[in-house]
């Protein structure tokens, strides 16, 4: 199969190096945006006269937008244009990121935090299949995805840190407000570094499909997110996830009968990214489980207050900055299966040297050797699992390509927390919350090594990028692909 030109080809690439800088800082502002209500929470719940109930919204508000409605903004990023899409979803996540900060009643900062994912689910698809069609080479794609990567794990990182400063030094609210000049900086700088973008031929939205799949998606991230309060047998936990099994089995049954679906069966059954995006819900489960962990671990078990806490985070960014440097590098010489099966253990070894950590045991010493693995493998992972996952992708599919991408991850996360962490809590009721917590880490760890494990079997064979293009482009290639 051989790719259809792009737009952005055709047109010139624009200015790529500042284009990718614009990109990446707004990702970073999106991923932030994940973690950076953390540690304000118990202000926000006075300030604002939070139930507890309620207050969990803040959080959960944001996934469930950005995990729902990605597949749906992701394909309208190519059929109405990526830099439109993107832009629209960056004026509506700083406009948002302004209410959630001027917020005076609960009510305000749930609704803002819908926005904001909902924003985040448009900027996020549309920025990565910018880079996508930007960087067609094989190692230029290699080293964008490699700063793309580094950036998006920073951000996580980030915003534990900042969130911790601001509310500590200043006030809450900043955490939101933050986000205005650096939405209005790509509001402004993107439309005159990246031309527009989008499918080669004229396609329409396929409205059922993307009803079903939005549907399956927020009923899936709702369900795993009311487990945090409820039983796993609880109406309120069973009720969205069985609702979410009918919806995809409707969605499927009914993607495979309309001529442009929202998702082509055959963009999901091709195997390097099948095996990819697999890879990246393993991947995505036992890392926003071990940061959730980590961080009430830190504060409850060794007693860190919020900003010590945040800034206990900071050595986590300095290994995901060398995992990327490393991981274009590791990708080009190795291939993208050895790098990234290599990449899962080296985080699988982290984790699990985090699992013994002990009350007594000092920052240095006990703390600090397995966050620094684990971040060093997970700064590995990022850019190749994003490599592999958008193989082969188009002008037709990018922001598609894109949008399943980064849903996995989201599903992936919203899974692991759920279930690592009830299985912490369930643990620690009966012995203590260092071992729940040890136990947690331990399975996050085995998730990861079965990730390892189905890249290295399911993958393919080949040493080289180049050479898993040229098998996916060939008429051989495809024959391996169920």
């Amino acid at each position: 199969m051989t790719p259809v030109p792009t737009t952005a080809t055709a047109n010139g690439l624009g200015r790529r190096g500042p284009a990718l800088v614009v990109l990446c800082f707004v990702q970073f502002m999106l991923v932030l945006d994940d973690s950076v209500v953390s540690v304000a929470l118990p202000t926000m719940r006075e300030d604002l006269g939070f139930s507890t109930a309620g207050l969990a919204w803040v959080v959960n508000a944001y996934f469930l937008a950005f995990g729902g409605l990605l597949l749906l903004f992701g394909r309208m990023a190519d059929l109405l244009g990526r830099r439109r899409v993107f832009l629209t979803g960056v004026a509506l996540f700083g406009a948002a990121s302004l209410v959630c900060g001027l917020a005076q009643e609960p009510w305000q900062l749930v609704t803002g935090r819908f926005v904001q994912g909902a924003g985040a689910a448009m900027a996020s698809p549309a920025a990565l299949a910018l880079i996508t069609l930007l960087f067609p080479g094989t190692e230029e794609r290699a080293k964008a995805f490699g700063i793309w990567g580094g950036i998006a794990g920073l951000g996580g990182t980030t915003g534990l840190v900042v969130s911790g400063a601001l509310t500590g030094l200043a006030s809450w609210r900043w955490i939101f407000l933050i986000n205005l000049p650096v939405a209005l900086a790509a509001v402004l700088l993107l439309p005159r570094l990246v031309p527009e973008s989008r499918a080669g031929r004229a396609g329409r939205l396929d409205v059922p499909g993307a009803v079903l799949g939005t549907g399956a998606l927020v009923s899936l991230v709702y369900g795993l997110l009311r487990t945090g309060a409820s039983d796993w047998g609880d109406t309120a936990v069973v009720g969205p996830l069985a609702l979410a099994v009918i919806l995809t089995v409707a969605f499927v049954a009914a993607e495979a009968r309309t001529a442009e679906p929202l998702v082509p069966l055959s963009f999901l059954s091709f195997r390097i990214r099948a095996v990819a995006n697999g890879a990246t819900l393993l991947f995505s489960a036992a890392m926003y489980a071990m940061a959730f962990l980590l961080m009430v671990h830190l504060q409850t078990v060794l007693g860190y207050r919020p900003l010590m806490a945040g800034v206990a985070y900071l050595p986590y960014g300095a290994g995901i900055l060398a995992g990327m440097w490393l991981s274009s590098r590791a990708v080009l010489r190795l291939g993208v299966r050895p790098a990234l099966v290599m990449s899962f253990l080296i985080s699988a070894v982290g984790l699990l040297l985090l699992s013994g950590v002990a009350p007594s045991d000092g920052y240095a010493s006990g703390v600090l050797p397995g966050m620094l693995v684990t971040s060093l493998g997970c700064g590995l992972s990022l850019p190749a699992l994003t490599v592999a996952a958008l193989t082969d992708t188009t002008e037709e599919n990018a922001g598609l390509g894109s949008a399943v991408l980064s849903s996995v991850q989201q599903v992936g996360g919203a899974v692991g927390v759920a279930v690592l962490v009830a299985l912490a809590s369930r643990r620690s009721n009966t012995l203590t919350a260092t071992e729940g917590f040890s136990l947690a880490l331990t399975v996050a760890a085995a998730l990861l090594a079965l990730g390892a494990a189905l890249i290295g079997t399911l993958l393919g064979k080949n040493h080289r990028p180049e050479d898993a293009l040229d098998a996916a482009e060939s008429p051989a290639g495809h024959a391996d692909h169920p």
